[in-house]
């Protein structure tokens, strides 16, 4: 530790240094401070093994962070340890006691260290909500150039208390109030400790006292340990006994030592937010008695009622919106009623209100402006020319020609093209099925069809789509299918993720990570946990890591080269992510690219087995090619088409997908969802299975049926040509041909979805 000389606000050396320095008599709270990581209790969920602040703390690549969370969950404690581990310098204030000038005499120590020395300094700030907002800017651009490393510590919640530029520079950890068993195993660490706590002699507690002391501690090893201080010093007739006397601390003088603390409700602090949200989220809910209690709850603390009236007309238009357009309406005159008549008769407006938007039917759909909002942010696009203002330029520059007024066409509407060319197609807003909404669904979808049918039908230069090899019009209907197949993807993902509720602090590992599809998904639901990527090869790693580049290193994903139809062993993850268990497992087509030289009832019997070592919960989104798409089921839906001829395609499509095979050696085209289920039953989950019907729009190729029909490098080739005549093999190649020019097909397969649990 340095010996600086410390300001009037800055805590003393004494709260950072060893417990060899510490006063024998200090409180027992102070004494038992934890001095490593490894010394904290509770909080896994941020300083667990793997987990990324832990990571940041042990490599000394700690960013500037805000700790928040009730008293006593250990935020200063956590400051120790980084001063305890940290090779830069280690300042600390107290914004109850600091202010202006101490800040700036933080920074030029800070400043000096970093010009002469190159050494960095770490900045703790207790209570760093109780600064004003010009304190706090005053520390703003040294955490902003790098100066100083903030470390700040809050009972409150720092989106609201902590100036937002300052929150956005830093990264906020929550910690928990700690559980009975975490704080019993501080009590009992105090108990042991023979240097800072009262290991030295034989303490016994009556029945019950101990765990009363923890129950009432309600998650604070603060109060609990100076709670047990007090019962375990007053218990002997003289404070300190001899070495090794026996102490025995009745029930009686455990309840003396400690009280239950009163809940305020602070309307400024968390609990005012923490209520409001409560009771937002309950007609949100439609649940009007919740609506009622959180009302009630407010009234009763004295809230200011035009709080409440103004979230519930936000609520109106948010939450209800064109499923009741009356809502709006309804809200705003009872709140000028209240503002006529107050209290306590306003109680009835008020809960008025309430009870209608609880009731009310929902829709958010007033939030697709949003998304027009981020299309403008992403692109100014230009007013097309027919909807500019003729009243100026139309001689000129032929501003309005071919606009459509659609008062001139019978139902006063006429479709037209309205978004930029570069938008055409964009939907935006999508009417919900309730309410008022419900009733006007079907005619916005209706002349939404009708436009586009106008509007998409064209080309960039006005030809209509054509599906000539040559013409322009099929190159754009590819790129339409392109974004069909991401939202494709999307589905998947949704699909996948939508299994578990994934919390911020979260271990997840993704087999076949190459696309990074669920990859960064996962890293923005899980930032404060850990994210791993297995990749097939070096250069699907390196790709990764290009992406993630623009993270701070202690912040990305984890990633490992291994085959994709595996998964690792406890011991290799151990050893690539610092953890041999994950919270969850989720894989979408692991096996695509087959199941290398075994069969593939061997592979989902060794991967189930070690998913069960890794982890409790896995997810898998797998197509089975039994259940794929089949060229007789395109070719049967074509009028015209040579139904003979398909019906002998589609009995011998069946041999193939169910030709005999060893049960353990079965291929990558005839395995089963049942040799997937009873895979994972077998290693000891239970296990859930669905079946998920999937469709895209796509458009075939000659290169693609040309692939197809390969009697050597296509499997289902080699087998149709030796089944088939040779005519009919060609016939059946022609007529696909034929299909694949007139248009894009609809593909049709099914994925299995896999839910185990161990």
């Amino acid at each position: 530790m340095r010996k600086n000389k410390t300001p009037s606000g800055a805590a003393s050396d004494d709260l950072f240094s060893s417990p060899e320095k510490k006063r024998a008599d200090g409180p027992l709270a102070d004494r038992m401070r934890p001095q490593t990581l490894d010394d904290i209790v509770g909080q896994d969920h941020i300083v667990g093994q793997g987990r990324l602040l832990r990571r940041a703390i042990q490599a000394d690549r700690l960013s500037s962070v805000i700790f928040y969370g009730p008293p006593g969950t250990g935020k200063t404690s956590l400051a120790r340890v980084i001063a305890n581990t940290t090779l830069g310098c280690f300042e600390s204030l107290n914004a109850v006691l600091a202010g202006i000038k101490d800040i700036r005499e933080a920074i030029d120590r800070a400043d000096e260290r970093q010009r002469l020395y190159g050494k960095r300094t770490i900045l703790f700030v207790d209570e760093v909500h109780r600064w004003n907002k010009a304190q706090q800017d005053a520390l703003l651009p040294w955490v902003e150039n790098g100066t100083v490393i903030l470390v700040g510590a809050t009972t409150e919640n720092p989106f609201f208390e902590v100036n937002r530029a300052l929150v956005s520079r830093s990264r906020i950890f929550q910690l928990k109030s700690l559980t009975s068993d975490d704080l019993k195993r501080a009590a009992l660490k105090a108990l042991a400790d023979k240097d800072r706590g009262y290991g030295k002699w034989k303490v016994a507690f009556e029945d019950g006292a101990l765990e009363h002391l923890v129950e009432v501690a309600s998650g604070d090893a603060r109060s609990l340990l100076n709670a047990l201080e007090l019962a375990v010093e007053t218990s002997p007739e003289s404070w300190p006994p001899a070495e090794g006397a026996e102490i025995f601390v009745s029930f009686e003088a455990a309840e003396e030592s400690i009280q239950r603390r009163a809940v305020l409700y602070d309307r400024d602090g968390d609990y005012h937010f923490d209520t409001i949200s409560a009771f937002i989220k309950s007609i949100r809910g439609s649940d009007p008695d919740a609506a009622l209690y959180w009302l009630a709850k407010m009234v009763r603390a004295g809230e200011d009622p035009s709080f409440i009236f103004r979230r519930m007309i936000i609520l109106a238009s948010e939450d209800v919106g064109l499923a009741d357009p009356k809502a709006l309406s309804v809200v705003i005159s009872c709140a000028e009623s209240f503002d006529r008549i107050g209290f306590p008769e306003g109680n009835f407006p008020l809960s008025h209100a309430a009870l209608y938007l609880a009731t009310a039917p929902k829709s958010n759909s007033a939030l697709a402006f949003f998304d027009a909002l981020s299309e403008v942010d992403r692109e100014d696009a230009e007013v097309p020319n027919h909807l500019k203002d003729g009243s100026r330029d139309k001689e000129g520059f032929g501003h309005g020609e071919g606009y459509v007024y659609p008062h001139a066409y019978r139902d006063h509407w006429a479709a037209q093209q309205y978004l930029p060319s570069s938008l055409k197609g964009k939907t935006f807003y999508t009417p919900s099925i309730i309410g008022y909404e419900g009733s006007i669904r079907d005619d916005v979808l209706r002349k939404r069809e009708l436009q586009a049918a106008i509007v998409l039908g064209e080309a960039d230069d006005g030809e209509f789509l054509s599906w000539s090899a040559a013409s322009k019009g099929r190159e754009g209907w590819f790129k339409r299918l392109e974004s069909g197949r991401s939202a494709l993807l999307l589905s998947d993902r949704e699909t996948l993720l939508g299994q578990f509720n994934l919390a911020r602090h979260d271990r997840v590992l993704i087999p076949h990570a190459n696309d990074g599809l669920l990859l960064w998904e996962c890293l923005r639901r899980c930032p404060e946990g850990l994210v791993a990527g297995l990749a097939d090869t070096e250069q699907a790693v390196s790709a990764l890591k290009t992406y993630a580049s623009l993270m701070d290193e202690v912040e990305q994903p984890q990633f490992a080269v291994l085959a994709p139809e595996i998964l690792p062993l406890p011991e290799q993850c151990d050893e690539w992510f610092s953890t041999p268990k994950f919270d969850y497992i989720i894989a979408r087509e692991p096996w695509k690219k087959g199941f290398g030289e075994k069969g593939a009832v061997e592979v989902f019997r060794e991967y189930a087995g070690r998913a069960k070592n890794l982890s409790d919960h896995i997810a898998l989104l797998q197509t089975s090619p039994r259940m794929g798409e089949r060229i007789s089921r395109i070719l049967s839906e074509e009028c015209g088409a040579e139904k003979e001829l398909v019906k002998v395609l589609e009995q011998e499509e069946d041999a193939f997908f169910n030709q005999q095979s060893d049960e353990t050696q079965k291929s990558r085209w005839t395995w089963e969802a049942a040799d997937l289920e009873k895979a994972f039953s077998g290693a000891g989950f239970s296990v859930a299975l669905s079946v998920i019907d999937q469709k895209e729009e796509r458009l075939i190729t000659e290169r693609d049926t040309n692939l197809w029909f390969n009697k050597e490098k296509s499997s289902w080739g080699a087998f149709m040509s030796g089944r088939l005549k040779e005519d009919d093999f060609n016939a059946i190649h022609e007529l696909l041909k034929t299909r694949a020019s007139q248009g894009p097909i609809w593909w049709k397969w099914k994925s299995i979805l896999l839910k185990a649990d161990a």
